[in-house]
This record gives structure tokens, C-alpha cells and sequence, in this order.
């Protein structure tokens, strides 16, 4: 059975010419000794510098990729813009396993993003599988910072390194009247507030409480179920397509950003 067929979906040469384009640039050069005296033969190439032989994809994290170039960007082209796993293995033909191999390949690659934030800082933590979250968000911009923790109640010295590790010295910071934050600014200088839900304070806490809303949301629909050992790697997707949804818009997007040739020895 073949896959469906989209408008969505480039064809197998221009495909191609993207991946190009994106790791090479204007001309082929030899990814180990960057010489551009490179000659074709077949799908490959070979380079007269150094005598490397290699592929479009040989030194990238695709260079096992064993499916067509097409099904491969159907199945970025479902991730990038959020087909839960069960529609995308209808659009696909593969196996639940298959398509949670690739969702999970995509999401690994995602680029570093290091979080510092500052001036106005909305926090507060909610919980998993006996686990806890600790998120943090900047209103009115996209940026959240976040850790995961293999507890089951995050306690006064876990908020204190959070706020170390993500939050710029003299922000404004506003919680909820948890315990765990009473004299926080004592262990690191923030200018704290809190909000006490019991009096139906809720004004200053309001982006953060609706950013877990839409993280629960996310990982029901996309994923249906996530077992503990991906818990880590899920919230951290949602947090990137929540900061930078740009990179989402298009598989070129987001390939652009994360692949690149793996320098060899």
C-alpha cells in the first residue's frame, strides 16, 4: 500500500535540492577535508582531495534513513505541524512504532535553547507520574523555562535552584501561596509576590496555570499516552514549539535549524 499523496509533499528531486541547500550550500564539498574537488557517480559522490566517499545524507544524523525522501518529509511535514500519532499512521502506512521512532528522532534534534528570564517572571509546578514540573514564563513574550524532577513534590531548595539556574537577579517574581515559596527572595534576590488562590488571587499566575492547560492538552492529543521515560523529552518539544513556533511552519524550517554535516576525523 502506498502512502497518500499531498500537495504538502515536494517532489523527490526537490526534496533533494533542499537537503543540498541546506548542507552544503551553492557546492558540494568533501565533509571531511571541506575540498570542493568532488566528483558525482550515481547517488554519491567522491572527493579527489582526500578520497572520502560519501552521500547526500552519509554525515548527518538521516544517514541511515531507509524510506524514500517523500515518506520522509510526510512524516516531518505530520510532526512539524502536530498530527497526532494515530492520524499520521493512516497518512503514512507505518506501524505506531514507526512513527513514534521518527517523532522521537525529529524531537531529539531540536537545536539548544538556553533560557534566562527576567524582569517579570510568572512560576509555579505541577505533576506527573511521580514526577514534578517546575515552569517558569515571561508574560507577554513566548519564553518558559522548565525542569523536570524525579519527585513527587518539589520542595523549597529545588524552587531556589530553579530560580539560580533561569531567572535573572532582581526580577519581579509571582507565585501562588504555596509554602515552598514563602521568603524565596531570601535564597535568591527576586522582588516576590504571591498570589493566594484560597482569596481567588489569580491576575498575577494567570499565563503560567494556562501554559500547563495547554502542555496537558498537547501531549493528549499528539501523543495520546507518553510513558515516563519520554516525559523529559515531550515537555521540552512543547516548550520549544511554544517559544519559537516559527520553526514549525514548514519541514524546511525546521531542518534549517537542525541538521547539519557531522565534522569526521
Amino acid at each position: 500500500m502506498s502512502m497518500y499523496k499531498l500537495n504538502q509533499i515536494p517532489s523527490r528531486t526537490q526534496i533533494k535540492k533542499y537537503l543540498r541547500r541546506i548542507l552544503f550550500g551553492k557546492n558540494i564539498f568533501c565533509p571531511k577535508c571541506r575540498s570542493q574537488r568532488v566528483e558525482r557517480y550515481e547517488s554519491r559522490y567522491r572527493c579527489k582531495n582526500c578520497r572520502l566517499k560519501f552521500s547526500l545524507l552519509s554525515h548527518t544524523w538521516l544517514a541511515n534513513m531507509k524510506i524514500s525522501f517523500q515518506k520522509f518529509w510526510l512524516i516531518l511535514w505530520c510532526w512539524t505541524t502536530q498530527v497526532p500519532v494515530k492520524q499520521a499512521m493512516v497518512l503514512t502506512h507505518l506501524s505506531e512504532k514507526g512513527i513514534r521512532h521518527w517523532y522521537d528522532l525529529f524531537r531529539n534534534h531540536l537545536p539548544a535553547n538556553p533560557v534566562i528570564l527576567e524582569r517579570v517572571v510568572q512560576l509555579d509546578e505541577a505533576y506527573f507520574r511521580k514526577m514534578s514540573l517546575i515552569m517558569a514564563k515571561q508574560p507577554g513574550t513566548r519564553k518558559l523555562a522548565w525542569q523536570l524532577l524525579k519527585e513527587k513534590s518539589v520542595q523549597r531548595q529545588h524552587a531556589a535552584y530553579f530560580l539560580q539556574s533561569y531567572v535573572k537577579p532582581r526580577s519581579k517574581l509571582y507565585t501562588d501561596g504555596a509554602s515552598i515559596y514563602r521568603n524565596i527572595n531570601q535564597w535568591w534576590p527576586v522582588r516576590h509576590t504571591r498570589d493566594l488562590h484560597k482569596k481567588f488571587e489569580f491576575e498575577h499566575t494567570s499565563e503560567i496555570e494556562g501554559t500547563f492547560g495547554v502542555l496537558r492538552t498537547f501531549i493528549r492529543r499528539m501523543y495520546h499516552h507518553v510513558t515516563a521515560d519520554k516525559l523529559e523529552e515531550i515537555i521540552s518539544e512543547f516548550c520549544f514549539r511554544f517559544s519559537f513556533p516559527e520553526m514549525f511552519n514548514n519541514p524546511r524550517f525546521y531542518l534549517e535549524k537542525s541538521l547539519r554535516l557531522v565534522p569526521t576525523g
